[in-house]
């Protein structure tokens, strides 16, 4: 099921992909609404929940007409994200993990960003971890590094048009972000990182998919 945005076209299209997190996505959804920047849309996709995500996120489409809501069945993160930026309908594309929150103040530092640097492809970066900081590097199962090394998708900016260019994202179910990250590389478009902490990443939600992979659960 989705509903579509026809009175205008939102700055952002924020894509929270989702499965089975209907303890989890208020806390997501709420930093979302408590943005200091308004000019935004989101996208909430369902992939394949079984536990009443739908029940959970239909109390915010009822009263938000600029969030929206599309369930199809599990096909994991990378095609989860690449139907949200499909259905998008905003200049630009970014993301928020239904166990993440932004600080109030995300949106509105990232629009801020892309308007003193508009040539830049890709904006990320910007990150604070709550838990612990290392991870499988997806090169290299066997080794930990930390996320100071890593493209988090969570915190990735760029036009829409880009991703549609590039295909969108793989259907790996690990390390589809640094994949998308590095054929941006490839393409020739410039990336951008900030340091300004606004993107709060949740490494203590056991089911997260780091956290999965590092208990060898995912093959990477």
């Amino acid at each position: 099921m989705i509903s579509v945005n026809k009175h205008k076209i939102p700055f952002f299209s924020v894509i929270i992909c989702t499965y089975n997190r209907c303890k989890l996505i208020t806390r997501a959804v709420d930093s979302l609404i408590g943005q200091t920047e308004p000019d935004w849309e989101a996208i909430i996709v369902d992939d394949g929940s079984t536990d009443g995500t739908f029940q959970t996120v239909r109390k915010y489409t009822d009263k938000h007409p600029n969030i929206r809501y599309m369930y199809h069945s599990n096909r994991g993160p990378g095609q989860s994200k690449t139907a949200g930026i499909l259905a998008a309908s905003g200049v630009y594309i970014t993301f928020l993990d239904s166990d993440d929150e932004y600080r109030d103040s995300h949106l509105e530092f990232r629009k801020n960003l892309i308007i003193q640097n508009p040539d830049i492809g890709l904006i990320h970066g910007g990150c604070r971890i709550i838990g612990s900081p290392y991870v499988p590097d997806v090169n290299n199962p066997g080794v930990m590094i930390h996320l100071d090394e890593c493209a988090i998708g969570g915190t990735f900016v760029f036009r829409r048009e880009l991703a549609v260019e590039l295909g969108g994202f793989s259907d790996r179910r690990f390390g589809d972000d640094a994949d998308f990250f590095d054929r941006v590389d490839s393409n020739g478009y410039s990336i951008g990182k900030t340091e300004e902490p606004t993107y709060i990443y949740h490494r203590d939600t056991e089911d997260s998919l780091c956290n999965l992979a590092d208990r060898g659960m995912i093959e990477l």
